[in-house]
């Protein structure tokens, strides 16, 4: 009979970062703190992949950076709430010209935001560079508030994977507390649990490390 694995929880993730700190050695930058998840009994053959964008309930020391594409008053609001930056359709034809600006431009941002007025010359511009990368821009509405799409897309992150039976995200850095550290992994836990074939029982392992550190393991539990 096979065992069934008993979900992992936020003291088991806490013990992890807590330990992650302990061994870190003195650097002279700050290190970031990252999450690894293993699966097991997936059929990767099959196709399976996860493209998710994660809202982390703990604010990061530094935002994840957005760049919107819009024209107007969507424009004028995006540079009044500070957007990483504002490009117009003008700009969106001349990177078309451009690959390799293009690639820069894609490389730089971690997200993009766009009018959907827009998104017909976005395909034509940069959707052959953007879709590959998994960062095809979330459509804003006309009218919607550019101010609270900015704010949660500041503090979420990409979890993004292709044919593979790991993965790995930021989920903060050392100087963040314990607890908001283990708020944020467990967040990314739960909404990779939900887009799993049989959720939790394809959790494999768990691991924690910073930058430089070696990763801390935890293996799944059996369940009595």
């Amino acid at each position: 009979m096979k065992k069934d694995f008993a979900m992992v929880n936020e003291s088991d993730i806490l013990k992890l970062i807590q330990e992650s700190k302990n061994v870190k050695k003195d650097r002279k930058f700050k290190q970031a703190l990252e999450l690894y998840i293993i699966f097991k009994d997936i059929d990767v053959k099959k196709g399976f992949a996860l493209n998710e964008v994660i809202q982390l309930p703990k604010q990061m020391t530094k935002p994840a950076a957005v760049c919107v594409m819009a024209t107007g008053d969507m424009s004028l609001k995006a540079k009044n709430a500070k957007a990483d930056q504002v490009i117009d359709n003008t700009e969106l034809d001349n990177l078309a010209q451009n690959k390799r600006e293009s690639r820069k431009l894609i490389n730089k941002y971690d997200f993009f935001l766009a009018d959907t007025k827009l998104m017909p010359s976005v395909g034509k511009s940069l959707g052959q560079l953007l879709g590959p990368r998994g960062k095809m821009p979330t459509p804003v509405p006309f009218n919607a508030p550019i101010e609270s799409f900015l704010e949660r897309f500041r503090h979420s992150i990409r979890v993004r994977v292709k044919n593979s039976l790991s993965l790995s995200c930021k989920i903060g850095d050392e100087t963040m507390d314990d607890n908001d550290l283990a708020s944020n992994a467990m967040t990314v836990i739960h909404a990779i649990e939900k887009k799993l074939p049989n959720g939790d029982k394809n959790f494999k392992k768990f691991m924690i490390k910073t930058t430089m550190g070696k990763a801390i393991k935890l293996e799944q539990k059996v369940r009595k």
